[in-house]
């Protein structure tokens, strides 16, 4: 049992109402430790699809978050001309 309990270690946690959003580089980390776990063969299916399930979830906002960083940077108008983008 410790060592299930050290293996999960890598695992993310998520605190409820954490209001801090989180960056890029904390995102990667999480899912190196997620794939590190995943590859442990004494991990169960259950906790592997889990495992997924949250790595799945933290693509999906590593995404999100490099789409916003590209939109940001530049924006091409209709007319051609490039302009800094605004969420304003």
């Amino acid at each position: 049992m410790e060592e299930q309990t050290e293996k999960k270690k890598n695992i993310p946690c998520e605190e409820p109402g954490e209001d801090r959003e989180t960056t890029l580089e904390e995102l990667f980390s999480d899912l190196d430790g997620i794939l590190a776990d995943m590859n442990d063969r004494e991990v169960s299916l259950e906790d592997a699809f889990s495992l997924y399930e949250k790595g799945m979830k933290m693509i999906r906002q590593c995404n999100e978050k490099l789409d916003l960083v590209e939109k940001k940077m530049v924006v091409i108008a209709q007319d051609g001309t490039e302009e800094i983008f605004s969420l304003s």
